[in-house]
Order: C-alpha cells, then structure tokens, then sequence
C-alpha cells in the first residue's frame, strides 16, 4: 500500500533538489552540468557514510564522544589501510565534504583543494581490491572548466555554490533514511536531465517505469537472483532495479554491467555507490561490448535486463574473427554492419544462464526486416529461445517517440511457443510523454504469466504458425488491433437522412412562399 504523506514527502524533495539544480548551473547545459551536481551528491555521500562507519564503531567501544570530522589528518592516518579494505577508500577529515564545504567560502583556491581531494579519493584505492571501482570516477568533474566561469574567481564562486546546493538537499542522516534517499535522488535528477535534454543526450537513458516493467519480466516467480547483467548498462539504473523489485540484498553475487561511454560509466559507478552497493558487489567495464566484452570469466547471468542503442553500426563481417566468436557463430550469420540490435540480442542469449531470462528493449525494425536479421530470427525460434515479444506504447522514451518492444529470452522454456502481447496501450500521458502506471506493469506481467490469448491484447502462437510467417515477429501479424472506430447504424442514418431533406423541402417551400408575396 502507497504511504501517501511519505509519497508527498519525496515529491516535495524532487521538486528542491530539482530547483537546486536547475539553479546552480545557470548558464552551464544541463546534461553537461549533470556531472557536477552528481559527483558532488557523491563526494557529499562517502564522506558522510565513512565518518558514520567509523563513529558507529568508536561509539560501539565506549567511545561515546568520538567525531571522525573532527580528528587531525595525521591521527587519522593510522586507519587507512583498515578502512580500505573494508569500505574501498580512504578520505582524511580535513577533506571530507562537510569540512570542505565550511572553507569554501574562505578558500580562494577551492578549485585546487577539490581536484586534490578527488585525487586523493582515488589514489587511496590504488593497489587495493576497490582500485576498479574508484580509478578515473572523477574525471568529468572539471574544477578548471570555462563552463563554470571564465576566471578562477568564477569557477570558485559557483564551487562554492554547488557545495552549498548540494549540502542543502535533505537527504537525511545516511544511518537514520527510511528511503535510499541519495540514489533516489541520483535517479530523479538523472530523469530530469535527460527529459530535459532532447535526443542527442537522453535518447538511451531507461525510465524507470521501463525499468520496472523489464525487471519484473525477468524474474517473475523468483525472491532472489545469483546476478544480474547488462550490457549497455548506460547509468545503470536497470541494473540496479533488481533489487528495487526483489529487495535490498536479493542479489546474492552483484551487479555486471559495460559501457562504452566513459562519462556515463562513471556516473554508473557513482550510481553504484549512492545506492548502497559495496563495491566487492559490482563489475562495471568501459569498453564495446561487442567487440571488447570484458565479463567472460563471471557469465553466465541468471537475469540480463538492457535497453541498448538502436541501429548503431558495428564491424559486423568487416572483421573475420566475430563469425567465430562464440556468442554469435551460433546463427551463422552476424548481424548488419548498419544494424548491431541482434548482435547484442545474440551476446545477451550467449551469457544467459540455463535458470535465466533476459528482456531487452528492441527497435521494432529488428521484428520483421529480412536478410542477415531474417537469418538470425529463424536461429532464435527455431532453437526456442524467445519466450515472448511484447509491443510497447509510443513515446515512453526520453528524445524518440518510437514504439519499441521487449524482447523476452529463455533457455529453458517449457513449451515450443512464443507469447505476443500488444500492449500499445497500455499507458497514460504525461505532459509529452507517455508513462506506464502501476496497473499496465501489472496487466502485462499477468498477462506474462498466463501465457493465454485475451482479444487483441495477447496471442499465443506456436513454432508453426511463427514459421509459417517467415519468422515475422512483429505482434501487429499475430494480435489483431481492435477497432475503436464508431460504428454507424446504415439503416437509422438514412431515416435521418431522408428527414433532414424532407424538412429542407419544408423550408424551401416557405422560402418561395415569401419570395412570391415580396414580388407581388
């Protein structure tokens, strides 16, 4: 049940940190200045979660007054090794943000402090098991941009303003929050800036009701998951709605995601940290997946969720090597050189476990176009491997307003079938955009389960009849739409019809009548 006050309260919090936002960039692109505002969410919340770890633990041993903040440098320095290997870093009181933020002010070289403070955040994991996790995570925070300020004095003055913006987000005591309240936060502001950025920049950023959507696909009828993949993980937001939907530690091993974009994996490592997830509990790479997959030794995955681009080109048969590569020799064929949408459909099926399933976000041209995609259709059903296809609403995505679909994979299928849903409708509008509310995830994913034909929502076609169709896959070719058009009584309109001539008649015959007396 929805706590509505709790819901108000969270609203409330969106629209200041979205005030604040929107403020402190001023005349910085907001998709550029996302990293800023971000990187400084994050850099507030490990120095807020490390001073918490160690004060819980000094307060546990009788220490009741004990501060972290307010220690030397050179006292503290003694648990640096003790607390990298436990939390993955190190960050000396005099650099915590809390401290920096109360120097800001006084600070003429602030953009100098913060770059060494990153630095140093960073170089405190080197050699350590977190070095992955931490090494280049401030990157694209630029103290030394002209986006900030054309001078050094600018810079510092808008510095000084997002310590201050950031610091006035209330985001609750990180031991006493009742809500993940930094990634919450983190996600909101990811979709404010990707609404808010058109296509170029927030075209392949997953809503989170998509995200929910694929995620309950993936694991109906499970409490609990080993891992769960994706391999355009972008900010890693699908990743992390795993355990949204099944609960905090349900999944057991981690989080493994790639991405090719190097500012956006750093913001997906970010994303890691604000939502709580230790950073022995996930693998994020920055490379092509297609060409470069960095995850061989941890497949295979139990529940791979993505949305990943649409009909990028790729090197496809330009390079001899992929025919054989294991993840697609299979088919026989690679996909397009144009087209790269079956390549990640294949790389997905490949590093699927036997117990698992993967749904992922499909351009619909991939459904019906011939040639390679043809080829590559024909291996995925007849080898029953796609349990279902599901047609997606219009405009539920950030800078396009294509109708995709989801594509949901099984190794382990029970029956020859394939499932289409249309769910077209399945969506309310949202000023520009079209949002699926609570009741469609669920309509569809009942109608997921029972795997039942409902008219013009759902057919259930077998191998046969998919065969027959030359592998078309479009839902359009199996659910037949229903027609919303009025329909009209042939009979009533004519009668309608005869009587409105028959009183235009009337009329003409009194209109004649006036003329010829005006005459006379």
């Amino acid at each position: 049940m929805i706590d509505t006050k709790k819901e108000q309260e969270r609203d409330e919090l969106h629209r200041a940190i979205w005030a604040i936002a929107d403020e402190l960039r001023g005349a910085v692109d907001g998709w550029d200045f996302k990293n800023y505002v971000l990187g400084t969410m994050f850099y507030r919340y490990i120095s807020e979660n490390l001073v918490n770890y160690v004060n819980e633990g000094e307060i546990e041993a009788g220490n009741t007054e004990f501060d972290y903040a307010a220690m030397a440098d050179e006292d503290a320095e003694e648990a640096r090794e003790g607390l990298v290997e436990e939390k993955g870093f190190f960050i000396l009181p005099s650099e915590l943000f809390q401290n920096v933020l109360k120097a800001a002010p006084n600070d003429e070289n602030l953009n100098v402090t913060l770059e060494t403070v990153f630095r140093h955040i960073e170089e405190s994991a080197k050699g350590s098991d977190s070095e992955s996790s931490f090494a280049g995570l401030f990157d694209d925070f630029d103290v030394n941009s002209n986006k900030l300020g054309s001078t050094v004095a600018k810079r510092n003055d808008k510095l000084v303003k997002l310590l201050n913006g950031v610091n006035s987000m209330n985001l609750g005591d990180v031991k006493h929050r009742d809500i993940d309240a930094f990634g919450d936060a983190y996600e909101y502001l990811m979709t404010m800036y990707a609404s808010n950025a058109g296509k170029s920049d927030g075209e392949f950023f997953t809503p989170a009701d998509v995200s929910e959507l694929l995620t309950r696909l993936g694991t109906v009828g499970k409490t609990e998951i080993n891992k769960v993949y994706d391999p355009a993980c972008g900010s890693g937001s699908l990743l992390l709605k795993a355990e949204k939907v099944l609960g905090k530690d349900a999944v057991r091993t981690g989080f493994y995601g790639q991405e090719i974009n190097i500012t956006t994996y750093n913001l997906c490592r970010i994303n890691m940290f604000l939502h709580d997830v230790g950073f022995d509990k996930f693998s994020i790479a920055c490379e092509d997946t297609l060409t470069a997959p960095q995850h061989w030794d941890d497949e295979p995955f139990e529940l791979i969720v993505s949305n990943p681009p649409y009909s990028i080109k790729w090197k496809g048969d330009d390079d001899p090597i992929l025919i054989n590569d294991p993840r697609f020799s299979p088919a026989g064929v690679l996909a397009p050189k144009s087209k790269a949408d079956l390549a990640f459909i294949m790389h997905s099926l490949s590093w699927l476990a036997s117990n698992g399933t993967a749904a992922i976000v499909c351009f619909p041209g991939i459904m019906y176009r011939g040639g390679k995609e043809q080829k590559i259709r024909k291996y995925l059903i007849d080898n029953n491997f796609i349990d279902c296809i599901i047609q997606l609403p219009s405009n539920l995505f950030f800078g396009t307003s294509i109708a995709n679909c989801i594509m949901v994979l099984k190794k382990g299928k029970t029956d020859n079938n394939v499932l289409f849903i249309d769910a077209s409708n399945e969506c309310v509008k949202v000023t520009n955009n079209n949002k699926l509310t609570a009741d469609n995830i669920d309509h569809i994913v009942e109608a997921f389960v029972k795997r039942s034909d409902v008219e013009h929502f759902t057919h259930l076609a077998s191998y046969d009849e998919v065969s027959k169709n030359n592998y078309n896959l479009s839902v359009s070719t199996y659910v037949e739409a229903e027609d919303t058009r009025e329909k009209i009584d042939i009979v009533k309109l004519n009668a309608e019809i005869e009587e409105i001539v028959a009183r235009e008649q009337v009329l003409r015959d009194e209109i004649a009548k006036i003329i010829a007396e005006i005459e006379v």
